[in-house]
């Protein structure tokens, strides 16, 4: 499979952010992605911090997510609608607000049901920086060969961010006071998010009047395969959590559960900045079947793992394709659905996999809980099967 530039490197990415106007608004939007990655955990951090429980830290961040997931298509949907220069600011002033009744009500001892309540406002008008810079890049390289290591270098891009964030909202919070990690993560979109407004000129046109029609697309069975698939990869990293860590538990080194955790991150980044840098071949629908079918594969030796080294060289194996599933996720959704919802359709991809996540975590722990830790990496497994057929279905469909 040829390189698009003739070997393994740079030059194809330089190239993307050689477009105009590409490297300000990929830039301007940094802040936000860390921001966004710092949330959820520094929400925990300041309910707990307040009321000195997990379950009700669970219970706000889980009204939080689940609002997020629910809510966040709809307002990518007034995004396609009216254009992210006018809405971007219009949802994270809302959000930014909620936060800030949020951070209130800790200080001041309220009842659950309101931190509840504000943790809702705050996950539904969470801005979904993400979707609004995959269709950035789309309107800038829509139909020509540089889309595809557009959409890896974002996939890169979030996945350092998910790497940087909660360790920085966990020193932050732990080292001055529990609020000051959803202060500075709410500090952090506020300004990524603001520069990313300012860029207007690689901003999306607004669906012109009678386009928004084309949301009937997002019914098409090729994007609910897509969907699935998130749904299916959301599966597996909530069961990987949990899993990892009762592992780590397990065998008395409870301090390693985080690298171990990270060695699959670490080795996504590898790949997908490997991959990105090249053009291939092979039709985008079978690479995103291979991408999972190793996936499946890959869990097969974390049933076997018994020691922590063993756990660190199988759980390397997953991340060679976690960053191409994002990337292809990224360009097939491109290619099915119209760009007028393209917005619409990056959210409800980040939705699936939020849910998925939820779920994993839950039912991983579950059996976590009445069996052992090997017993979790069977859920991986499982949710890893489930993602694979969702693939199927994708390349099966057709556009």
């Amino acid at each position: 499979m040829p390189a698009l530039t003739g070997r393994i490197g740079t030059p194809t990415y330089t190239a993307v952010l050689r477009t105009p106007g590409a490297w300000k608004f990929y830039l301007a939007a940094a802040p936000a992605r860390i921001g966004i990655a710092m949330t959820g955990l520094g929400v925990v951090w300041l309910v707990h911090g307040s009321t000195g429980s997990y379950a009700a830290a669970g219970s706000v961040t889980g009204g939080f997510a689940v609002a997020e997931a629910v809510a966040g298509p709809q307002v990518a949907r007034l995004i396609d609608r009216f254009g992210q220069t006018r809405m971007l600011p219009v949802t994270l002033l809302a959000h930014a607000t909620a936060m800030a009744l949020l951070i209130s009500l800790t200080v001041f001892d309220a009842s659950l049901w309101s931190l509840a309540v504000a943790g809702v406002l705050a996950g539904g008008s969470l801005p979904q920086v993400s979707a609004q810079t995959a269709a950035r890049w789309s309107y800038a390289l829509r139909d020509t060969p540089l889309l595809s290591s557009a959409f890896a270098l974002e996939a890169l891009s979030v996945g350092i961010a998910f790497m940087v964030g909660p360790g920085l909202v966990g020193v932050v919070s732990s080292s001055t006071s529990p609020a000051a990690g959803s202060i500075l993560a709410t500090s952090l979109l506020l300004v990524g998010g603001l520069l990313l407004a300012m860029q207007r000129g690689t901003a999306p046109p607004p669906t012109a009047p009678g386009e928004h029609q084309s949301a009937k697309h997002l019914l098409h069975k090729r994007f609910a395969g897509l969907v699935g698939t998130n749904i299916g990869i959301g599966l597996f990293f909530g069961s990987m959590q949990v899993s990892v860590t009762a592992f780590a538990v397990s065998r008395g080194t409870p301090g390693l559960a985080g690298p171990l955790y990270s060695i699959t991150s670490l080795v996504s980044l590898f790949a997908g900045l490997v991959y990105g840098a090249r053009r291939w071949r092979t039709a985008p629908e079978t690479q995103f079947v291979i991408a999972f079918v190793w996936l499946t594969i890959s869990c097969v030796p974390l049933i076997a793992a018994h020691t922590p080294l063993t756990a660190a060289l199988a759980l390397a194996l997953p991340g060679l394709a976690i960053a191409p599933f994002q990337t292809l996720s990224a360009v097939l959704t491109e290619s099915t659905v119209h760009p007028a919802i393209l917005t619409q359709a990056f959210t409800w991809l980040n939705s699936g996999g939020a849910a998925g996540i939820a779920l994993g975590s839950a039912f991983a722990g579950w059996v976590v809980d009445g069996h052992s830790a090997q017993s979790g990496f069977v859920v991986a497994l499982a949710a890893a099967v489930t993602a694979t057929l969702m693939a199927m279905t994708v390349k099966l469909s057709g556009r």
